[in-house]
């Protein structure tokens, strides 16, 4: 049978009503909204930023390299036999030299990953947790901060290091794959923000203005986080798994351990 008659259809935790702009984890993009721009509008100090975390009304984080360790789609790439060559690519995603949407595309036509081999990823070798964000959203959620995953990695995968937080999947944002009914690799979802450059400030744009949040922290390792403020009102650059440059020279407040943040919650 060829694939080109095959219906596809998204991974297992999608949910077609998601499709709306109303729906769980999902934004419906728009050629009219406003373009993002990559400097924060003013100088912030580090006092203020501190402030700021401590104010907040939500905290979003990037989750390759920041809430876990691994860049989920380099583990997904190993697993599958094509680890070398996606690696590259993805250094050159995360350090802004390659347009993500582009750098996606070409990584997961190499990959081609079934339905099967996801979830033998995740069952055989799950993601491991940054040490320390557990507890910090732990501590957030306290302080009764919404806290939201925004990842340019693979939904299947965030929900379950969503599990592992307490955060709702309704807090999730990130990429659908979609696959034949046979299970074999049938593309992914390019509707979502998640899948393009500036997609992340666009989610976060999506959030100020359905949940009028006032004050968003934005917290990640990558050039995608970085360019999220604004419309963040503060970006914080994490260094703890893997270092970019970029956004160690950018960031206003660049940190290495989330013991840090902590620490700022409760004094």
């Amino acid at each position: 049978m060829r694939k080109a008659v095959l219906k596809p259809r998204t991974d297992a935790s999608a949910d077609p009503s998601r499709a709306l702009v109303t729906g769980a984890g999902t934004v419906k993009t728009s050629a009219a909204q406003e373009p993002l721009r990559k400097i924060l509008p003013r100088m912030v100090s580090h006092s203020e930023l501190r402030e700021l975390l401590c104010s907040a009304d939500a905290v979003c984080f990037d989750v390759d390299s920041t809430v876990i360790r691994e860049e989920g789609i380099d583990e997904l790439a190993k697993f599958c036999g094509v680890e070398a060559a996606v690696s590259e690519m993805t250094r050159r995603a995360m350090g802004g030299a390659l347009p993500f949407r582009d750098a996606l595309t070409e990584r997961l036509a190499l990959i081609q990953p079934s339905r099967e081999q996801v979830q033998r990823l995740l069952a055989e070798h799950p993601p491991h947790l940054t040490p320390g964000i557990r507890e910090l959203v732990s501590r957030l959620q306290e302080r009764n901060v919404q806290v939201f995953l925004i990842s340019g990695g693979f939904r299947s995968i965030v929900e379950h290091v969503a599990a592992k937080l307490n955060i709702p999947t309704t807090n999730v944002f990130a990429n659908r794959l979609k696959f034949y009914f046979n299970g074999e690799y049938a593309g992914f979802d390019e509707m979502q923000p998640t899948a393009e450059s500036g997609g992340k400030g666009k989610v976060i744009r999506f959030l100020k203005d359905k949940f009028h949040f006032k004050k968003i922290i934005m917290i990640g390792d990558g050039a995608t986080d970085l360019e999220a403020c604004p419309p963040a009102d503060a970006f914080i650059g994490f260094g703890g798994n893997v270092i970019r440059q970029q956004v160690k020279t950018n960031a206003k407040w660049y940190i290495t351990d989330f013991v840090e943040l902590l620490r700022e919650l409760e004094e």
